[in-house]
């Protein structure tokens, strides 16, 4: 498969943690905590998407491609994912999509939000990005960093 960052993943229910951190590396991460494969399987056909899993007896259907995750940790997940499917992780791209809801999120103006975060962060921070769905609001703190971390420890 050649590097890609439009890749669309629909990921099952003992993969929760991974689907929000495939969210904050900026790609369309569905999570299905409904634990039918059926359904799953349809979601799937009819989104586009790669179905992530741990369960080694998920039904096979033709025309859906169905990745087994065979890590345990979560670091690990990531490396394995990326490495198998060939994916290209974009800096550009992280925290471009609500870790809750899976939409892309909106560039807002500062003072739109003054109300709605702490005043440090309103006062230390100067770009700010929102949820149409949820309304939360995210900027560039040390979660970014924090991930930037786990992106070096990944790719060294």
């Amino acid at each position: 498969m050649a590097p890609t960052q439009a890749a669309r993943f629909i990921l099952t229910k003992e993969l929760g943690r991974f689907s929000r951190w495939l969210r904050i590396l900026g790609f369309d991460a569905e999570y299905d905590i409904n634990d039918n494969p059926g359904r799953l399987i349809i979601e799937a056909l009819k989104g586009g998407r790669i179905i992530l899993t741990r369960r080694h007896k998920m039904p096979q259907s033709r025309g859906v491609r169905i990745v087994i995750v065979n890590e345990e940790r979560l670091q690990g997940q990531i490396i394995e994912v990326v490495r198998l499917l060939g994916l290209r992780l974009d800096a550009e791209k992280m925290f471009s999509r609500c870790i809750i809801c899976n939409v892309a999120l909106d560039a807002t103006e500062k003072e739109k939000i003054k109300d709605r975060v702490p005043q440090h962060v309103w006062l230390t921070q100067a770009q700010f990005v929102t949820c149409p769905v949820c309304r939360r609001i995210y900027w560039r703190g040390s979660h970014w960093d924090n991930a930037a971390e786990v992106l070096k420890d990944i790719y060294s």
